[in-house]
């Protein structure tokens, strides 16, 4: 059904009161020589085997995201030059907010320093930046161009940790972006967002055909209570109790978010492409796909994940999936299309008519849970919705970004 006058009030209300809120507490300073330490997904993930058989090597990974600060010393050597698609007299490898920095760390980090050891160390970030504390700002024309960026500049895999909520008709712009980017073999990963115990409103772009919506599971396989569900939900990754270097003050915290879960996404992407370098994007989706740990029971694909959580190490170590073929994407299948519109340009967008919203199917209970490598969870810490975008205008395609982020306790 159509987004309703009061759901589209509810929806700027929230948007429109929404202020940068910090939780928990700051851990010792000292602990950010441990940090590797408390990376337990890296564990759960068997990332130490993996890294034997491929480290990310020769694939781009684009960050849209609030910058990254190439000060990190995980980060250094490891950011290309990028660029703001906000504001040109600003620089993408700059981040006063440290989201979009976290997300290259958790992609790419070194882990020199004590820093962030990321999944797929020698892949290569591109930072794309884009305005988020803009209080009425074009959502639509700004994705659209970071993507075009991206592509332009041959990145493999595009990663969005953003979302905005809204009707599908305020991203004409952005749905022809995606649909050129798909043609021309990038795979886009996005978080389906952090309202799932709440409005639970389909986010974009993670929503848009053809992009990888990305929700959020816990240690033990469960999917986490905030990791917003819907039709366009494609795969879930660990994204819950994740250390980060804390954005307000020093020291790292334990995070959750669905930001968190896009990037471990990516970064599994990352390193079966640098494994296997012919493959196209859609090929490398599929094996995503088909080697996902899914649901003991219930329908697929389920409205809460999708066709399963990521293993990538069911490719590289144990030699699994069918990369199957090169021009057939896998994802827009379930949506009657196999290929993406190959008239999208930058001169033409979908029209911006009337479109409905997601409709959540009839799944079971048990299908939100899944199967990951179990590990006792210990975080019984609340979260709390972290957005930007304060006073902004929920008219057309004059919207306010959200970092699909959630924060714990340190």
């Amino acid at each position: 059904m159509l987004l309703s006058v009061s759901v589209r009030r509810r929806a700027f209300l929230a948007l429109a009161g929404a202020v940068l809120i910090s939780a928990g507490g700051v851990a010792p300073s000292a602990e950010a020589q441990d940090i590797r330490a408390r990376q337990w997904y890296l564990d759960a993930m068997k990332a130490d085997d993996m890294w034997k058989v491929s480290r990310g090597q020769g694939i781009r990974v684009a960050v849209i995201d609030t910058g990254v600060n190439t000060s990190l010393p995980e980060l250094k050597g490891q950011v290309l030059s990028g660029r703001d698609v906000s504001d040109p007299d600003k620089s993408a490898q700059e981040d006063s907010d440290g989201h979009g920095s976290n997300i290259a760390a958790l992609i790419a980090g070194t882990g020199s320093g004590g820093g962030i050891q990321g999944l797929a160390p020698e892949a290569k970030i591109l930072p794309v930046r884009v305005a988020v504390e803009a209080e009425s700002y074009s959502v639509d024309s700004a994705l659209s161009r970071a993507i075009r960026y991206a592509v332009g500049e041959k990145t493999q895999v595009i990663n969005i940790s953003l979302s905005s909520v809204g009707a599908s008709d305020h991203y004409p712009k952005t749905r022809a972006a995606v649909e050129y980017a798909l043609k021309k073999g990038s795979l886009i990963l996005a978080g389906s967002g952090n309202d799932g115990d709440k409005s639970n409103l389909p986010s974009y772009p993670a929503a848009i055909p053809g992009v990888v919506g990305v929700g959020a599971i816990d240690r033990v396989g469960n999917v986490a209570k905030f990791s917003t569900s819907g039709d366009y939900v494609g795969l879930v990754a660990l994204g819950d109790d994740i250390p980060i270097h804390c954005t307000k003050s020093v020291g790292i915290c334990n995070s959750g978010g669905t930001s968190q879960a896009t990037a471990i996404a990516s970064a599994s992407a990352a390193l079966i492409w640098a494994k296997h370098p012919k493959w196209t994007n859609n090929q490398v989706l599929r094996v995503m796909m088909q080697t996902a740990a899914k649901p003991t029971t219930g329908k697929l694909p389920s409205i809460y994940v999708g066709y399963g959580s990521i293993r990538p190490r069911k490719v590289l170590l144990d030699g699994e999936g069918d990369p199957g073929p090169a021009d057939v994407n896998p994802l827009l299948a379930r949506e009657g299309a196999t290929k993406p519109d190959p008239s999208a340009s930058a001169s033409k967008s979908p029209s911006a008519g009337p479109q409905s919203t997601p409709t959540p199917q009839a799944d079971k209970k048990s299908d939100k849970k899944t199967v990951a490598e179990p590990k006792k969870n210990d975080d019984n810490s609340s979260t709390l919705w972290i957005a930007i975008g304060a006073g902004a205008v929920l008219l057309g395609a004059a919207v306010a970004f959200a970092l699909v982020r959630r924060r714990g306790r340190a």
